[in-house]
């Protein structure tokens, strides 16, 4: 069988990855001293679809770690409604693999109006939301054929990690993403078959995780349903008890996202409980009563493992989409740059 886009991407993710670490140094510095000479109250953050789950990652990265509340921006404000913001006390970072959505930009280019400090994270440097922003932070993950965004929404996450490890002069962090390529190549390598075979006939399925983590279950999600026809759906460990779980039956497929944080004792409890009412759950991070252990990298800074988990991940749902009858490189309807306004 010819080896597909996405399959070939996802096996570059870690060389991807060193190859923005070692690319953008200086980017960083300037950009992380910015930061640091504007010391924003808050942070806005504007993208869509992979790229805002990204963005997500490290609204929690930033909140946890920096202690500043960090807020999406819905790009439709600018390029739709035309209402200007107010963020002369903020900074703003835009991500978009493409740097081409007239949304984004229109976006990007209000937030600088508006007195923010404007950041782009996007795989083209000449991109017109690059071109908008007072900083780029250029991902350096070379030609992405799928559809399906694999190793630039992991270069988008890394970028921004390695930013706020900059901005914050936080050494533990630094030597975390440095040893990001390292820990992305045990991932990729990580055999899920178990979950593939549940899920080969599956319609539907939740994805599970806290803190970073709900990040990584909403891109998830998001991968089972672009390439696999699978509906799924992302939640909290903690939200999903709050009314979610009451559709979850005998062999109802779960995966739950278990990182070594603080939350990890609380993802165990739910992943005990949807065994307890019947459903097939499958875990990293872990063991838990009635649930299937996935293998998962272990020993890892808690703000950097959500993000090994995302790797394992992909290297599943492309066989599960091929396992299915899919093309994991053409999802039905959709196109690789999508531009909204």
């Amino acid at each position: 069988m010819t080896q597909s886009h996405m399959a070939r991407e996802v096996a570059e993710i870690p060389e991807a990855a060193a190859r923005f670490l070692d690319r953008s140094r200086d980017a960083l510095a300037r950009t992380a001293a910015a930061l640091r000479d504007r010391d924003p109250a808050l942070v806005a953050t504007v993208a869509r679809g992979s790229s805002d789950h990204a963005a997500s990652y490290l609204k929690y990265a930033i909140e946890l770690q920096a202690g500043i509340p960090v807020a999406s921006l819905g790009p439709s404000i600018a390029s739709i409604y035309r209402r200007p913001l107010r963020l002369e006390n903020a900074a703003c970072i835009g991500i978009s693999q493409s740097g081409r959505s007239p949304d984004i930009v229109e976006m990007m280019r209000a937030a600088g109006k508006g007195g923010a400090l404007s950041i782009a994270i996007t795989n083209h440097a000449d991109s017109p939301m690059a071109e908008a922003s007072a900083h780029c932070l250029a991902l350096a993950a070379g030609e992405e054929k799928s559809v399906a965004a694999t190793k630039t929404f992991v270069n988008s996450v890394l970028a921004g990690l390695a930013l706020l490890a900059e901005w914050r002069q936080d050494d533990d962090l630094r030597r975390a993403v440095a040893d990001l390529p390292r820990a992305l190549a045990q991932a990729v390598a990580l055999d899920w078959s178990p979950l593939s075979a549940r899920l080969t006939r599956a319609a539907q399925a939740f994805v599970l995780g806290r803190g970073p983590g709900c990040a990584i279950a909403a891109e998830a999600s998001l991968k089972m349903k672009e390439t696999s026809g699978i509906h799924a759906e992302a939640y909290s460990a903690a939200e999903v008890l709050h009314g979610p779980a009451a559709i979850v039956q005998a062999q109802f497929p779960v995966l739950v996202l278990g990182v070594e944080d603080a939350a990890l004792p609380q993802v165990v409890e739910t992943a005990e409980r949807m065994a307890a009412q019947g459903a097939d759950v499958f875990l990293t991070g872990a063991e838990a009563r009635g649930a299937t252990r996935l293998p998962s990298v272990a020993g890892l800074h808690p703000l950097v493992a959500p993000l090994v988990l995302i790797a394992s991940y992909y290297a599943f749902v492309e066989q599960l989409a091929r396992r299915r009858g899919f093309d994991p490189d053409t999802p039905p309807h959709l196109r690789k740059v999508t531009e909204t306004i």
